[in-house]
Parts: structure tokens; C-alpha cells; sequence
């Protein structure tokens, strides 16, 4: 047999699969030890990330955030190679989200004095259910989160909706206010703290709040600091990671299908044209194969949900038990973006909209159902005549199927119902302070949004820990196949398939920087297996 340098192939080029291809090729190029490959099923490199240009501007149909600057490492490559501002204008939400203006449906601007304290309690109660402690709260508060939020494993939109339940006893809050058409003081705290549901169900990707686990949120971490966007788009951090790596290593348009792979006690049949063994052997949508010593795996858990169950093939041998059993129990949602462009540059609000309940008689049935869980539309920055709108759940996959015109039909007849105010006066008995912006006025020329819950090399957008996993299924799911195994061994070759990704890292899962620390991981991982590296 004529022995061969190992060859390492990653799954997806995005933000996991080339963090770890960046970090193996710069710490072996001057050794030429391993023979490195990216193989990509997509026409483009970055997976979740996609930065595109609309209407002028530069917007994000993925990843959008860098959460909390400091000690971020995304932020740091950011900044290293200037890409956290540009002379281009981009979806930058400058400033001005700080001072949502909240109105209820029919046009209802809702007065601070009432929004304020639910919106207050909401992250109060957020705050309690990860983990940060009790400062700031009344006493009565703290008894009340300590006999409802921690009984059992419940999930967060339980223990929300008993948080709302005590709202009015624990704020003591008007009942019945006057200004507000058929809205009283109960229905409009209701639709307030729904607005801020809704966000949380955009944040987690968990479409229905009773899905997502209360115990494991104290368990998810975010960085300290601001929370930005990227000027130049997260594209740059993408296009900065690939750099480094030789012409050729990236191949797209390269889908797998099936990975053979070579469990313990397997006995090895077949070998590479005569060479020593691989263990791995990927098999591509156009019919041909790869061979590979190491295959680190970094599709979304959409996909691996998709790929383990009974009768898909996408593993051969299956994957063990107790790596599908973490596969199947871990949530992993979808969330899209909207993007429409005014057809007149009027001035258009952060709008917080508070809806009726999709079952009250007060409802305008005009409006349809999937943007009933909109929690806000405004423009991606101040001057920009581009608004984004975000959607999670059942309400985001049908984004997906409805067409430009339908779209846009919805938005405005939505947007008329909150902006047509003009015969309306705040309960202060102030004329309304959006009296300029009148909904009539606003018309919609283009339509852009993201499609990720039905694209097949994503299925969804995210993942969350949902009730009945926790977080040693994200631990799990970091775990090289086969789980023992000595090199040399003709009968079980060590880390023939690892795992990246963001739901992969158990405290910063969903995240960009998830993905980047997991990719990070698996490289470190072969490394330390070869003693080609210390870091």
C-alpha cells in the first residue's frame, strides 16, 4: 500500500466549516501535512450569512447581529479587517429602535405610562428565567417568580403567560382606560407583552413559546456590550475566513448525499485505488465519491433532522442512538425577514403593533393571519425608505409561499389599520403624536425576503432547546462518531466524523459565534490528534 497524508473534508461552507478550514490551513500550510477540502452544496459560500444589496441598501437575509461586542470574536475580525462601518448604507437600526412608537389595532397610539410597565415586567421576568438574578425586583416579585418559575421542567411560554396572569395584581394597573376604541386596560397589557412574545419567538426560532425549555435558558450566554450590525455585511467576515485558503479547496455546487462511514468492530472492505484506507466515503448528487480520513460535518440541524430519520440514508451505517435521540429532541425553527421598499421616501415610525387577539370580535378580519404575530415594521435605518418586518414559525413559512403581490396586499392593509389614525387623540388627550403618518400614505413598489425553512440545504433558520431536550443534547451533539477508537487501528479509525455548527456549542447555540467557537473546536480537535498543534 502507498501511504497518503490524511485528507480532512468539512460539509458547508459557512461560518463553522470555514472558521475550522481557516484555522487548519494557516497552522499546517507551512508543514503541508494534510490534504484540506471545503465542499459546499449551494452556489455560494457563507450557509446562514447572506448579505445582499436592496433597493441601494446593503441588508442581511441571515445572520444580522454581532450580540454583545466585547469579547466577541466576530466582532474582532470585524474590526481587524474594517468592515463594522461603510460608506454605503446599510441595515444598520441606528438609534432610533430605542423609541418605538406603539400602537394598538385601529390606530390606538398606545401612551409610554402603559407600555412602559409591561414592557418592563416582560424583561424582568426574561431576565429571571435566564439565570440573572432578582436585582431590581419588588418583593412581591420575587415571590411570585420563585413559586411560578422554577416548579418542573416548564417551558418559557408558560411560565410568561403566568407571569401575565399576575400582571395586574403585582402592578396594580388600571382595568378600563378611555381613548382606545373597544381596547381596555386588560386586552391592551395583553397585546403589549404579546409584542415582546413575538420578539422572543424571532430570537429563539421557537415559532410556539411552550416549545422552548425554561431550564436550559439560563444556560444561554451572550456577550456583554452593545449589540451592532456590520456595515460592509457579514459577507466580509466570510470572505476574510475563506481568503486564506488555496484556489480549488472551496468546491461548490457540491452536495453530499450519503456518508459511509466505518463504525467500531467494522471491518474495513474497500480501499482507495489501491492506497491506504479511508474510512469515510462521501457520496455527491452528480453520482461521484470522495474518500476522506476526517469528515467534519456543519449542516444545519434542519438537515441532520432530516437526514437521521428512519429510511433517509444520509448516514451508512446510522448514527448511533444517542446521537439521533439529541438530533430529534433539540428544536430548530424558522425565522424570515421582510424587506419592502416605500414607493415615496415618506418618514415612517419604529412601529410596535399591538393586535387584537386572533380570536376577538374586535379584530379587523382584513388583516391576514400571518401578520398577526408581527411584533414591529420600521425602516432599516433612520432615512431609508427600506422597512423590515421579522416573522417566525407557521407565519414565516407561509411568508415563503405567498408571492410579491399578496405580500404586499397584507403589509399595507396591516399598516393602514395602525397608521389611519387621524380621528384618533392619545389618552392623555394629546392629538396623536404620529398625526403626520397617516397609513393611506404608504405604498410598497418592491418585496424582498428570506426563504430558509423550505431551502433544502438549510430547512429552517436556527436552533433552541427545546422541552424534553436540554442542554447535554447540544454537548452531545458536539460528539466525534466513533466515539473510541486508536490511529492504526484497521478496525476502528479515530474522529471519522465530527460535528460543527451553531447547535452544536451549548451555551452560545443559534448564534454566529456559536458556529465560529464549534469550527474552532473540531480544527483544535484534529490537531491535537495529529500533535500538530498546541492551541
Amino acid at each position: 500500500m502507498v501511504a497518503k497524508k490524511p485528507r480532512i473534508v468539512i460539509i458547508g461552507a459557512g461560518m463553522a466549516g470555514l472558521t475550522a478550514a481557516n484555522k487548519l490551513y494557516t497552522t499546517l500550510a507551512s508543514n503541508d501535512s494534510i490534504e484540506l477540502c471545503v465542499v459546499e452544496g449551494g452556489t455560494r459560500i457563507g450557509g446562514r450569512i447572506n448579505t445582499k444589496e436592496f433597493c441601494g441598501d446593503r441588508i442581511e437575509l441571515g445572520a444580522t447581529w454581532i450580540h454583545g461586542i466585547k469579547k466577541s470574536p466576530i466582532h474582532k475580525i470585524a474590526r481587524e479587517i474594517s468592515s463594522l462601518r461603510s460608506d454605503k448604507a446599510w441595515e444598520c437600526m441606528d438609534g432610533f429602535m430605542d423609541e418605538p412608537v406603539t400602537v394598538a389595532e385601529g390606530g390606538y397610539e398606545i401612551n409610554p405610562s402603559i407600555v412602559k410597565p409591561v414592557s418592563s415586567f416582560f424583561d424582568k421576568l426574561m431576565d429571571f428565567a435566564q439565570g440573572k438574578g432578582s436585582e431590581g425586583l419588588s418583593n412581591e416579585e420575587i415571590e411570585f417568580f420563585h413559586r411560578n418559575g422554577v416548579q418542573g421542567r416548564v417551558s418559557i411560554g408558560c411560565f410568561l403567560r403566568q407571569g401575565l396572569d399576575a400582571y395586574g395584581c403585582l402592578m396594580k394597573c388600571p382595568k378600563e382606560l378611555k381613548g382606545y376604541g373597544n381596547w381596555n386596560g386588560k386586552s391592551l397589557d395583553e397585546a403589549i407583552f404579546a409584542i415582546h412574545e413575538n420578539t422572543q419567538r424571532t430570537y429563539t426560532a421557537a415559532g410556539d413559546l411552550l416549545t422552548l425549555d425554561y431550564k436550559a435558558e439560563s444556560e444561554y450566554r451572550m456577550f456583554p456590550g452593545e449589540e451592532i450590525t456590520i456595515g460592509k455585511g457579514y459577507t466580509s467576515i466570510i470572505e476574510f475566513l475563506a481568503s486564506v485558503l488555496p484556489a480549488g479547496s472551496i468546491q461548490l455546487g457540491r452536495k453530499v448525499m450519503k456518508i459511509e462511514w466505518q463504525p467500531e468492530n467494522h471491518q474495513l472492505l474497500e480501499t482507495e485505488n489501491g492506497h491506504d484506507f479511508r474510512p469515510v466515503k462521501l457520496n455527491f448528487s452528480d453520482g461521484s465519491v470522495m474518500w476522506a480520513d476526517h469528515v467534519i460535518v456543519t449542516v444545519s440541524l434542519g438537515v441532520l433532522k432530516s437526514g437521521t430519520r428512519e429510511n433517509s440514508g444520509m448516514f451508512d451505517p446510522p448514527l448511533p442512538d444517542f446521537k439521533t435521540q439529541a438530533i430529534s429532541r433539540l428544536g430548530f425553527g424558522v425565522v424570515n425577514k421582510l424587506f419592502l421598499e416605500l414607493s415615496h421616501p415618506n418618514r415612517f415610525p419604529f412601529l410596535q403593533m399591538a393586535f387584537h387577539r386572533s380570536n376577538s370580535e374586535f379584530r379587523n378580519h382584513k388583516i391576514p393571519w400571518w401578520m398577526r404575530k408581527t411584533a414591529y415594521m420600521c425602516p432599516i435605518y433612520g432615512k431609508s425608505s427600506v422597512l423590515i418586518s421579522w416573522f417566525a414559525g407557521k407565519e414565516a413559512l407561509e411568508l415563503e409561499s405567498l408571492d410579491d403581490e399578496e405580500i404586499i396586499d397584507g403589509v399595507s392593509t396591516t399598516i393602514s389599520s395602525f397608521l389611519n389614525h387621524n380621528s384618533h387623540e392619545s389618552c392623555n388627550g394629546k392629538v396623536n403624536s404620529m398625526e403626520s403618518c397617516d397609513g393611506r400614505e404608504f405604498e410598497f413598489s418592491k418585496v424582498l425576503k428570506s426563504q430558509w425553512g423550505n431551502n433544502p440545504l438549510f430547512l429552517g433558520s436556527y436552533s433552541y432547546v427545546a422541552v424534553g431536550s436540554s442542554g447535554e443534547d447540544l454537548d452531545t451533539m458536539a460528539m466525534p462518531l466513533p466515539k473510541h477508537g486508536n490511529l492504526g487501528s484497521s478496525s476502528c479509525h479515530p474522529l471519522q466524523i465530527l460535528f460543527a455548527g451553531e447547535a452544536t456549542h451549548r451555551t452560545h447555540y443559534s448564534t454566529t459565534h456559536g458556529a465560529y467557537f464549534s469550527g474552532l473546536r473540531e480544527a483544535n480537535r484534529l490537531l491535537r490528534h495529529y500533535h500538530l498543534s498546541e492551541v
